[in-house]
Protein backbone atom coordinates (compact mmCIF):
# COMPACT_ATOMS: atom_id res chain seq x y z
CA UNK A 1 0.00 0.00 0.00
CA UNK A 2 1.87 3.03 -1.29
CA UNK A 3 1.33 6.57 -0.13
CA UNK A 4 3.24 9.77 -0.62
CA UNK A 5 5.85 10.50 2.03
CA UNK A 6 4.17 13.90 2.48
CA UNK A 7 0.57 13.15 1.71
CA UNK A 8 -1.92 15.98 1.62
CA UNK A 9 -5.57 16.59 0.89
CA UNK A 10 -6.32 16.73 -2.86
CA UNK A 11 -2.83 15.59 -3.91
CA UNK A 12 -4.28 12.96 -6.31
CA UNK A 13 -1.40 10.57 -5.73
CA UNK A 14 -1.97 7.69 -8.17
CA UNK A 15 -3.46 9.74 -10.98
CA UNK A 16 -0.65 8.32 -13.16
CA UNK A 17 1.43 5.17 -12.63
CA UNK A 18 4.18 3.34 -14.52
CA UNK A 19 6.25 0.25 -13.70
CA UNK A 20 9.46 -1.27 -15.06
CA UNK A 21 10.87 -4.36 -13.36
CA UNK A 22 11.36 -3.63 -9.66
CA UNK A 23 10.82 0.12 -9.91
CA UNK A 24 7.61 2.07 -10.15
CA UNK A 25 6.76 5.75 -10.30
CA UNK A 26 3.56 7.42 -9.12
CA UNK A 27 2.41 10.88 -10.12
CA UNK A 28 0.57 13.26 -7.74
CA UNK A 29 -0.32 16.29 -9.81
CA UNK A 30 -2.16 17.99 -6.96
CA UNK A 31 0.74 17.88 -4.45
CA UNK A 32 1.42 21.31 -2.93
CA UNK A 33 4.96 21.69 -1.60
CA UNK A 34 7.24 24.42 -2.98
CA UNK A 35 10.28 22.12 -2.93
CA UNK A 36 12.51 21.79 -6.01
CA UNK A 37 14.59 18.88 -7.28
CA UNK A 38 15.16 15.47 -5.68
CA UNK A 39 14.43 14.61 -2.04
CA UNK A 40 14.06 18.23 -0.99
CA UNK A 41 11.93 19.74 1.80
CA UNK A 42 8.37 18.38 1.73
CA UNK A 43 7.19 20.21 4.82
CA UNK A 44 4.95 22.99 3.53
CA UNK A 45 1.94 23.33 1.26
CA UNK A 46 2.55 26.81 -0.11
CA UNK A 47 2.44 25.94 -3.81
CA UNK A 48 -1.03 24.59 -4.59
CA UNK A 49 -1.05 21.87 -7.27
CA UNK A 50 2.64 22.23 -8.05
CA UNK A 51 2.75 18.44 -8.26
CA UNK A 52 5.26 15.73 -7.45
CA UNK A 53 6.27 12.18 -8.35
CA UNK A 54 7.47 9.37 -6.13
CA UNK A 55 9.80 6.49 -7.00
CA UNK A 56 9.46 3.15 -5.20
CA UNK A 57 11.74 0.13 -5.47
CA UNK A 58 11.36 -3.51 -4.52
CA UNK A 59 13.99 -5.60 -2.76
CA UNK A 60 12.80 -9.18 -2.44
CA UNK A 61 9.16 -8.63 -1.54
CA UNK A 62 9.67 -5.34 0.27
CA UNK A 63 8.91 -1.95 -1.30
CA UNK A 64 10.39 1.33 -0.16
CA UNK A 65 10.32 4.90 -1.42
CA UNK A 66 13.59 5.66 -3.17
CA UNK A 67 12.99 9.23 -4.28
CA UNK A 68 10.68 12.24 -4.03
CA UNK A 69 10.83 14.13 -7.33
CA UNK A 70 9.92 17.75 -7.88
CA UNK A 71 10.42 20.03 -10.82
CA UNK A 72 13.59 22.12 -10.78
CA UNK A 73 11.32 25.17 -11.12
CA UNK A 74 8.37 24.00 -9.07
CA UNK A 75 5.49 26.45 -9.03
CA UNK A 76 1.85 26.52 -8.01
CA UNK A 77 -0.61 25.01 -10.52
CA UNK A 78 2.06 23.39 -12.73
CA UNK A 79 0.56 19.90 -12.19
CA UNK A 80 3.94 18.15 -12.37
CA UNK A 81 3.13 14.41 -12.32
CA UNK A 82 0.08 14.59 -14.59
CA UNK A 83 1.85 12.03 -16.81
CA UNK A 84 4.69 9.65 -15.90
CA UNK A 85 6.67 6.88 -17.55
CA UNK A 86 9.65 4.78 -16.54
CA UNK A 87 12.07 2.69 -18.57
CA UNK A 88 15.00 1.14 -16.73
CA UNK A 89 16.87 3.90 -14.88
CA UNK A 90 15.10 6.80 -16.58
CA UNK A 91 11.88 8.54 -15.59
CA UNK A 92 10.08 11.24 -17.55
CA UNK A 93 7.42 13.41 -15.93
CA UNK A 94 5.03 15.85 -17.57
CA UNK A 95 3.84 19.16 -16.12
CA UNK A 96 1.29 20.30 -18.67
CA UNK A 97 0.42 23.59 -16.93
CA UNK A 98 3.99 24.85 -16.34
CA UNK A 99 4.34 28.48 -17.41
CA UNK A 100 7.91 29.39 -18.36
CA UNK A 101 8.80 30.99 -21.69
CA UNK A 102 11.89 28.79 -22.14
CA UNK A 103 12.32 26.73 -25.30
CA UNK A 104 14.27 23.56 -26.04
CA UNK A 105 16.55 21.72 -23.65
CA UNK A 106 17.60 23.24 -20.32
CA UNK A 107 16.32 26.70 -21.20
CA UNK A 108 15.69 29.63 -18.84
CA UNK A 109 13.16 28.63 -16.15
CA UNK A 110 13.15 32.03 -14.44
CA UNK A 111 9.93 33.60 -15.72
CA UNK A 112 6.30 32.52 -15.79
CA UNK A 113 5.14 34.74 -18.62
CA UNK A 114 3.72 32.05 -20.91
CA UNK A 115 0.75 30.42 -19.23
CA UNK A 116 -0.02 26.77 -19.90
CA UNK A 117 2.99 26.20 -22.15
CA UNK A 118 3.92 23.05 -20.23
CA UNK A 119 7.18 21.22 -19.63
CA UNK A 120 8.67 17.75 -19.18
CA UNK A 121 11.49 16.66 -16.89
CA UNK A 122 13.86 13.71 -17.22
CA UNK A 123 15.40 12.08 -14.15
CA UNK A 124 18.08 9.38 -14.19
CA UNK A 125 19.32 6.94 -11.57
CA UNK A 126 22.92 6.12 -10.74
CA UNK A 127 23.06 3.35 -8.16
CA UNK A 128 20.21 4.37 -5.90
CA UNK A 129 20.55 8.13 -6.46
CA UNK A 130 18.22 10.07 -8.74
CA UNK A 131 19.01 13.41 -10.35
CA UNK A 132 17.28 15.62 -12.89
CA UNK A 133 19.03 15.22 -16.23
CA UNK A 134 17.18 17.71 -18.40
CA UNK A 135 14.36 20.23 -18.43
CA UNK A 136 12.45 19.99 -21.68
CA UNK A 137 10.32 22.64 -23.36
CA UNK A 138 8.85 22.76 -26.79
CA UNK A 139 10.75 24.62 -29.48
CA UNK A 140 7.44 26.43 -30.07
CA UNK A 141 7.07 29.12 -27.44
CA UNK A 142 3.29 29.17 -27.00
CA UNK A 143 0.54 27.74 -24.80
CA UNK A 144 -0.09 24.11 -25.64
CA UNK A 145 -0.05 21.85 -22.54
CA UNK A 146 3.34 20.39 -23.47
CA UNK A 147 3.73 17.38 -21.19
CA UNK A 148 0.13 16.18 -21.29
CA UNK A 149 1.41 12.79 -22.46
CA UNK A 150 4.81 11.12 -22.40
CA UNK A 151 6.31 7.93 -23.85
CA UNK A 152 9.76 6.46 -23.41
CA UNK A 153 11.57 3.69 -25.28
CA UNK A 154 15.29 3.15 -24.91
CA UNK A 155 17.06 6.45 -25.55
CA UNK A 156 14.04 8.07 -27.16
CA UNK A 157 11.50 10.24 -25.39
CA UNK A 158 8.27 11.59 -26.87
CA UNK A 159 6.34 14.44 -25.27
CA UNK A 160 2.84 15.35 -26.40
CA UNK A 161 1.10 18.72 -26.49
CA UNK A 162 -2.30 19.85 -27.69
CA UNK A 163 -1.21 20.14 -31.33
CA UNK A 164 2.39 18.97 -31.72
CA UNK A 165 4.99 16.53 -30.43
CA UNK A 166 8.64 16.79 -29.54
CA UNK A 167 11.05 13.87 -29.87
CA UNK A 168 14.24 13.81 -27.85
CA UNK A 169 17.12 11.41 -28.29
CA UNK A 170 19.27 11.70 -25.23
CA UNK A 171 22.46 13.60 -25.80
CA UNK A 172 22.07 14.09 -29.56
CA UNK A 173 19.06 14.65 -31.80
CA UNK A 174 16.01 16.70 -31.04
CA UNK A 175 12.98 17.01 -33.34
CA UNK A 176 9.77 18.95 -33.45
CA UNK A 177 7.05 16.65 -34.71
CA UNK A 178 3.86 18.13 -36.10
CA UNK A 179 1.22 16.87 -38.40
CA UNK A 180 2.17 17.67 -41.98
CA UNK A 181 -0.97 19.80 -42.16
CA UNK A 182 -1.59 21.76 -38.98
CA UNK A 183 -4.88 23.19 -37.75
CA UNK A 184 -6.18 24.61 -34.50
CA UNK A 185 -7.74 22.24 -31.98
CA UNK A 186 -6.51 19.05 -33.63
CA UNK A 187 -5.29 17.88 -30.20
CA UNK A 188 -2.29 16.27 -31.81
CA UNK A 189 -0.67 14.39 -28.93
CA UNK A 190 -3.91 13.31 -27.24
CA UNK A 191 -2.29 9.89 -26.90
CA UNK A 192 1.14 8.58 -27.88
CA UNK A 193 2.83 5.21 -28.13
CA UNK A 194 6.33 4.15 -29.17
CA UNK A 195 8.02 0.87 -30.07
CA UNK A 196 11.65 0.89 -31.14
CA UNK A 197 12.06 3.40 -33.98
CA UNK A 198 8.35 3.86 -34.64
CA UNK A 199 5.85 6.04 -32.85
CA UNK A 200 2.19 6.82 -33.32
CA UNK A 201 0.42 10.00 -32.28
CA UNK A 202 -3.33 10.44 -31.91
CA UNK A 203 -5.10 13.68 -32.92
CA UNK A 204 -8.75 13.36 -31.92
CA UNK A 205 -9.72 16.84 -33.14
CA UNK A 206 -8.34 16.51 -36.69
CA UNK A 207 -11.08 17.46 -39.16
CA UNK A 208 -10.38 16.10 -42.64
CA UNK A 209 -12.88 13.83 -44.36
CA UNK A 210 -10.15 11.57 -45.80
CA UNK A 211 -10.38 7.79 -45.40
CA UNK A 212 -7.63 5.23 -45.09
CA UNK A 213 -3.88 5.78 -45.50
CA UNK A 214 -2.23 8.99 -46.70
CA UNK A 215 -5.46 10.51 -47.99
CA UNK A 216 -6.26 14.13 -48.79
CA UNK A 217 -5.82 16.27 -45.67
CA UNK A 218 -6.80 19.59 -47.22
CA UNK A 219 -10.44 19.95 -46.17
CA UNK A 220 -12.06 20.45 -42.78
CA UNK A 221 -15.41 18.89 -43.62
CA UNK A 222 -15.47 16.25 -40.85
CA UNK A 223 -15.01 18.03 -37.52
CA UNK A 224 -13.36 15.86 -34.85
CA UNK A 225 -13.20 12.86 -37.13
CA UNK A 226 -9.66 12.39 -35.83
CA UNK A 227 -6.42 11.04 -37.23
CA UNK A 228 -3.24 9.26 -36.23
CA UNK A 229 0.26 9.94 -37.48
CA UNK A 230 3.11 7.44 -37.74
CA UNK A 231 6.71 8.63 -37.50
CA UNK A 232 9.85 6.59 -38.14
CA UNK A 233 13.45 7.21 -37.09
CA UNK A 234 16.33 6.51 -39.47
CA UNK A 235 19.57 7.10 -37.62
CA UNK A 236 18.84 10.31 -35.75
CA UNK A 237 16.25 11.70 -38.19
CA UNK A 238 12.51 11.37 -37.74
CA UNK A 239 10.07 11.66 -40.60
CA UNK A 240 6.35 11.12 -41.00
CA UNK A 241 5.78 7.68 -42.48
CA UNK A 242 1.99 7.59 -42.63
CA UNK A 243 -1.18 9.60 -42.06
CA UNK A 244 -3.85 7.24 -40.76
CA UNK A 245 -7.57 7.78 -40.98
CA UNK A 246 -10.43 5.40 -40.32
CA UNK A 247 -11.74 3.51 -43.33
CA UNK A 248 -15.13 5.07 -42.54
CA UNK A 249 -14.03 8.47 -41.29
CA UNK A 250 -16.84 10.69 -40.06
CA UNK A 251 -17.37 13.79 -37.97
CA UNK A 252 -17.09 13.35 -34.18
CA UNK A 253 -15.61 9.85 -34.43
CA UNK A 254 -12.61 10.94 -32.28
CA UNK A 255 -10.28 8.51 -34.04
CA UNK A 256 -6.99 8.70 -32.14
CA UNK A 257 -8.54 8.88 -28.69
CA UNK A 258 -6.31 5.93 -27.73
CA UNK A 259 -3.30 4.41 -29.51
CA UNK A 260 -1.03 1.43 -28.94
CA UNK A 261 1.83 -0.13 -30.89
CA UNK A 262 3.65 -3.45 -30.88
CA UNK A 263 6.43 -3.80 -33.48
CA UNK A 264 4.75 -3.35 -36.91
CA UNK A 265 1.15 -3.27 -35.64
CA UNK A 266 -0.79 -0.22 -34.50
CA UNK A 267 -4.25 -0.11 -32.96
CA UNK A 268 -6.26 3.11 -32.80
CA UNK A 269 -9.45 3.68 -30.81
CA UNK A 270 -12.32 5.90 -32.00
CA UNK A 271 -14.84 6.27 -29.18
CA UNK A 272 -17.32 8.35 -31.19
CA UNK A 273 -17.57 6.07 -34.24
CA UNK A 274 -21.23 5.37 -34.94
CA UNK A 275 -21.82 2.31 -37.13
CA UNK A 276 -24.03 -0.50 -35.86
CA UNK A 277 -21.66 -3.21 -37.14
CA UNK A 278 -20.55 -6.02 -34.84
CA UNK A 279 -17.32 -8.00 -34.75
CA UNK A 280 -14.47 -7.86 -37.26
CA UNK A 281 -14.67 -6.10 -40.64
CA UNK A 282 -18.42 -5.57 -40.47
CA UNK A 283 -20.57 -3.11 -42.43
CA UNK A 284 -19.29 0.44 -41.88
CA UNK A 285 -21.89 2.07 -44.07
CA UNK A 286 -24.20 3.63 -41.50
CA UNK A 287 -24.26 5.84 -38.42
CA UNK A 288 -27.13 4.11 -36.69
CA UNK A 289 -25.32 3.72 -33.32
CA UNK A 290 -23.83 7.07 -32.38
CA UNK A 291 -20.87 6.75 -30.03
CA UNK A 292 -20.74 2.96 -30.20
CA UNK A 293 -17.04 3.21 -30.91
CA UNK A 294 -14.56 1.22 -32.97
CA UNK A 295 -10.90 0.25 -33.12
CA UNK A 296 -8.73 -0.03 -36.19
CA UNK A 297 -5.66 -2.22 -36.71
CA UNK A 298 -2.91 -1.14 -39.09
CA UNK A 299 0.01 -3.27 -40.28
CA UNK A 300 3.32 -2.24 -41.84
CA UNK A 301 4.94 -4.20 -44.65
CA UNK A 302 8.32 -2.66 -45.40
CA UNK A 303 7.48 1.05 -45.22
CA UNK A 304 3.89 0.70 -46.34
CA UNK A 305 0.99 0.77 -43.90
CA UNK A 306 -2.44 -0.71 -44.55
CA UNK A 307 -5.56 -1.18 -42.47
CA UNK A 308 -5.69 -4.82 -41.43
CA UNK A 309 -8.92 -4.87 -39.45
CA UNK A 310 -11.92 -2.82 -38.42
CA UNK A 311 -12.94 -3.95 -34.95
CA UNK A 312 -16.29 -3.52 -33.29
CA UNK A 313 -17.73 -4.95 -30.11
CA UNK A 314 -19.63 -8.18 -30.55
CA UNK A 315 -22.60 -6.34 -28.99
CA UNK A 316 -22.07 -2.89 -30.41
CA UNK A 317 -24.58 -0.36 -29.07
CA UNK A 318 -25.12 3.37 -29.10
CA UNK A 319 -22.95 5.20 -26.56
CA UNK A 320 -20.74 2.27 -25.49
CA UNK A 321 -17.47 4.18 -26.22
CA UNK A 322 -15.64 1.07 -27.46
CA UNK A 323 -12.05 2.24 -27.95
CA UNK A 324 -11.77 4.36 -24.80
CA UNK A 325 -8.64 2.36 -23.96
CA UNK A 326 -6.48 0.02 -26.06
CA UNK A 327 -3.45 -2.16 -25.38
CA UNK A 328 -1.56 -4.63 -27.56
CA UNK A 329 1.04 -7.33 -26.99
CA UNK A 330 2.16 -9.27 -30.06
CA UNK A 331 -0.89 -10.85 -31.71
CA UNK A 332 -3.30 -10.05 -28.88
CA UNK A 333 -5.05 -6.79 -28.23
CA UNK A 334 -7.63 -5.59 -25.75
CA UNK A 335 -10.14 -2.78 -26.17
CA UNK A 336 -12.04 -1.15 -23.33
CA UNK A 337 -15.64 0.09 -23.63
CA UNK A 338 -16.31 1.71 -20.28
CA UNK A 339 -19.89 2.71 -21.09
CA UNK A 340 -21.08 -0.72 -22.32
CA UNK A 341 -24.28 -1.66 -20.49
CA UNK A 342 -24.98 -5.39 -20.37
CA UNK A 343 -25.35 -7.08 -16.99
CA UNK A 344 -23.32 -10.13 -18.06
CA UNK A 345 -20.52 -11.19 -15.75
CA UNK A 346 -17.23 -13.01 -16.20
CA UNK A 347 -15.97 -14.24 -19.57
CA UNK A 348 -18.16 -14.62 -22.67
CA UNK A 349 -21.43 -14.03 -20.84
CA UNK A 350 -24.78 -13.11 -22.38
CA UNK A 351 -24.55 -9.73 -24.11
CA UNK A 352 -28.15 -9.32 -25.11
CA UNK A 353 -29.44 -6.60 -22.79
CA UNK A 354 -28.71 -3.10 -21.53
CA UNK A 355 -29.76 -3.66 -17.94
CA UNK A 356 -26.61 -2.18 -16.33
CA UNK A 357 -25.94 1.23 -17.86
CA UNK A 358 -22.22 2.03 -18.17
CA UNK A 359 -21.16 -1.12 -16.36
CA UNK A 360 -18.38 -1.42 -18.93
CA UNK A 361 -16.67 -4.25 -20.79
CA UNK A 362 -13.40 -5.21 -22.48
CA UNK A 363 -12.90 -7.22 -25.63
CA UNK A 364 -9.93 -9.41 -26.53
CA UNK A 365 -8.95 -9.94 -30.16
CA UNK A 366 -6.28 -12.27 -31.54
CA UNK A 367 -4.56 -12.52 -34.90
CA UNK A 368 -3.95 -15.71 -36.85
CA UNK A 369 -1.91 -14.89 -39.93
CA UNK A 370 -3.61 -11.71 -41.07
CA UNK A 371 -7.05 -12.60 -39.71
CA UNK A 372 -8.34 -11.08 -36.48
CA UNK A 373 -11.13 -12.58 -34.42
CA UNK A 374 -12.67 -11.79 -31.06
CA UNK A 375 -11.37 -14.27 -28.52
CA UNK A 376 -13.13 -13.08 -25.40
CA UNK A 377 -15.75 -10.69 -24.04
CA UNK A 378 -14.66 -9.66 -20.56
CA UNK A 379 -16.94 -8.37 -17.84
CA UNK A 380 -16.46 -7.84 -14.16
CA UNK A 381 -17.46 -10.73 -11.94
CA UNK A 382 -19.82 -8.27 -10.20
CA UNK A 383 -21.01 -5.90 -12.93
CA UNK A 384 -23.16 -2.97 -11.94
CA UNK A 385 -24.42 0.21 -13.51
CA UNK A 386 -21.84 3.01 -13.78
CA UNK A 387 -18.83 0.89 -12.75
CA UNK A 388 -16.89 1.98 -15.88
CA UNK A 389 -15.05 -1.33 -16.21
CA UNK A 390 -12.54 -0.94 -19.05
CA UNK A 391 -11.77 2.76 -18.67
CA UNK A 392 -8.14 1.65 -18.22
CA UNK A 393 -6.61 -1.57 -19.62
CA UNK A 394 -3.13 -3.07 -19.77
CA UNK A 395 -1.74 -6.32 -21.19
CA UNK A 396 1.44 -8.30 -20.67
CA UNK A 397 1.67 -11.61 -22.53
CA UNK A 398 -1.25 -13.77 -21.38
CA UNK A 399 -2.44 -11.41 -18.65
CA UNK A 400 -4.86 -8.50 -18.87
CA UNK A 401 -5.83 -6.04 -16.15
CA UNK A 402 -8.87 -3.79 -16.41
CA UNK A 403 -9.70 -0.92 -14.10
CA UNK A 404 -13.23 -0.03 -12.99
CA UNK A 405 -12.78 3.21 -11.10
CA UNK A 406 -16.45 3.61 -10.15
CA UNK A 407 -17.13 0.05 -8.93
CA UNK A 408 -18.97 0.28 -5.61
CA UNK A 409 -18.58 -2.85 -3.50
CA UNK A 410 -17.32 -2.62 0.08
CA UNK A 411 -15.00 -5.61 -0.40
CA UNK A 412 -11.30 -5.17 0.21
CA UNK A 413 -8.09 -6.95 -0.73
CA UNK A 414 -7.83 -9.82 -3.20
CA UNK A 415 -10.96 -11.76 -4.19
CA UNK A 416 -13.23 -10.06 -1.72
CA UNK A 417 -11.25 -9.96 1.50
CA UNK A 418 -13.52 -9.21 4.43
CA UNK A 419 -16.44 -8.00 2.33
CA UNK A 420 -18.70 -9.25 -0.40
CA UNK A 421 -18.38 -7.99 -3.96
CA UNK A 422 -22.14 -8.20 -4.34
CA UNK A 423 -23.03 -5.08 -2.36
CA UNK A 424 -22.76 -1.50 -3.52
CA UNK A 425 -22.37 0.33 -0.24
CA UNK A 426 -19.09 2.02 -1.22
CA UNK A 427 -19.94 4.11 -4.29
CA UNK A 428 -16.93 4.73 -6.54
CA UNK A 429 -14.54 2.77 -4.34
CA UNK A 430 -13.20 1.20 -7.51
CA UNK A 431 -11.76 -2.18 -8.44
CA UNK A 432 -9.41 -3.89 -10.88
CA UNK A 433 -9.80 -7.28 -12.49
CA UNK A 434 -7.06 -9.63 -13.68
CA UNK A 435 -7.70 -12.11 -16.48
CA UNK A 436 -5.32 -14.89 -17.53
CA UNK A 437 -5.24 -16.98 -20.70
CA UNK A 438 -4.60 -20.71 -20.86
CA UNK A 439 -4.46 -21.87 -24.44
CA UNK A 440 -7.23 -19.84 -26.02
CA UNK A 441 -9.43 -19.62 -22.92
CA UNK A 442 -9.55 -16.61 -20.63
CA UNK A 443 -10.69 -16.65 -17.04
CA UNK A 444 -10.79 -14.10 -14.28
CA UNK A 445 -7.78 -14.76 -12.10
CA UNK A 446 -8.29 -12.09 -9.48
CA UNK A 447 -10.67 -9.39 -8.30
CA UNK A 448 -8.56 -6.65 -6.78
CA UNK A 449 -9.70 -4.08 -4.28
CA UNK A 450 -7.76 -1.68 -2.15
CA UNK A 451 -6.80 -3.06 1.25
CA UNK A 452 -8.60 -0.04 2.71
CA UNK A 453 -11.39 0.20 0.18
CA UNK A 454 -13.74 3.13 0.75
CA UNK A 455 -16.36 4.99 -1.22
CA UNK A 456 -15.03 7.63 -3.57
CA UNK A 457 -11.43 6.36 -3.74
CA UNK A 458 -11.49 5.67 -7.52
CA UNK A 459 -9.20 2.63 -7.28
CA UNK A 460 -8.59 1.59 -10.89
CA UNK A 461 -8.12 5.10 -12.27
CA UNK A 462 -4.82 3.89 -13.73
CA UNK A 463 -3.33 0.42 -14.20
CA UNK A 464 0.06 -0.91 -15.32
CA UNK A 465 1.50 -4.41 -15.52
CA UNK A 466 4.98 -5.85 -15.98
CA UNK A 467 5.27 -9.63 -15.86
CA UNK A 468 3.93 -10.81 -12.51
CA UNK A 469 3.65 -7.38 -10.93
CA UNK A 470 0.89 -4.86 -11.38
CA UNK A 471 0.14 -1.47 -9.91
CA UNK A 472 -3.24 0.21 -9.52
CA UNK A 473 -3.73 3.91 -8.87
CA UNK A 474 -6.50 5.31 -6.65
CA UNK A 475 -6.26 9.03 -7.16
CA UNK A 476 -9.01 9.94 -4.68
CA UNK A 477 -8.04 7.65 -1.76
CA UNK A 478 -8.29 9.56 1.53
CA UNK A 479 -6.13 8.04 4.28
CA UNK A 480 -3.56 10.21 6.05
CA UNK A 481 -0.86 7.50 5.96
CA UNK A 482 2.46 8.22 4.36
CA UNK A 483 5.19 6.05 2.86
CA UNK A 484 4.90 2.28 2.40
CA UNK A 485 2.36 0.12 4.21
CA UNK A 486 1.31 2.89 6.59
CA UNK A 487 -1.87 3.24 8.65
CA UNK A 488 -4.91 2.95 6.36
CA UNK A 489 -7.58 3.30 9.00
CA UNK A 490 -8.89 6.86 8.66
CA UNK A 491 -10.17 9.04 5.85
CA UNK A 492 -9.01 12.45 7.04
CA UNK A 493 -7.14 13.44 3.85
CA UNK A 494 -9.70 13.56 1.01
CA UNK A 495 -8.32 12.72 -2.44
CA UNK A 496 -4.76 12.44 -1.15
CA UNK A 497 -4.47 9.36 -3.35
CA UNK A 498 -2.67 6.04 -3.12
CA UNK A 499 -1.19 3.28 -5.26
CA UNK A 500 -1.29 -0.45 -4.62
CA UNK A 501 1.17 -3.09 -5.77
CA UNK A 502 0.12 -6.69 -6.35
CA UNK A 503 2.36 -9.65 -7.17
CA UNK A 504 1.55 -13.07 -8.58
CA UNK A 505 2.98 -16.38 -7.43
CA UNK A 506 1.66 -19.15 -9.64
CA UNK A 507 -1.93 -18.05 -10.18
CA UNK A 508 -2.32 -16.37 -6.79
CA UNK A 509 -2.20 -12.62 -6.43
CA UNK A 510 -1.45 -10.81 -3.21
CA UNK A 511 -1.03 -7.18 -2.28
CA UNK A 512 2.65 -6.60 -1.61
CA UNK A 513 2.65 -2.89 -0.91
Amino acid sequence: FLKASNLGVNDFFGDAVSISGNTLVVGADGEDSDANGVDSDQADNSADDAGAAYVFVRSGSTWSQQAYLKASNSDANDEFGDSVMISGDTVVIGARLENSRATGVNGDQADNSLSLSGAAYVFVRSGSTWSQQVYLKSSLSRPGFFGRSVALSGDTLVVGSSDFMEVFQFGTQRNLIKADLVDNLDFFGADVAISGNTMVVGAIGEDSSADGINGDETDDFASFSGAAYVFFRNGSTWSQEAYLKASNSDGNDRFGNSVAISDDTIVVGATGEGSSANGVNGDQGNNAAAGAGAAYVFLRNGTTWSQEAYLKASNSETGDAFGESVAISGDTLVVGAHLESSNANGVNGTQGNNAAASAGAAYVFVRNGSDWSQQAYLKASNPDANDNFGRAVAISGDTIVAGASQEGSAADGVNGGSGAEGDNSAFRAGAAYVFARSGSSWSQEAYLKASNSAGGDSFGTSVAISGNTLVVGASAEASDADGVNGDETDNSAPTAGAAYVFARAGSTWSQRA
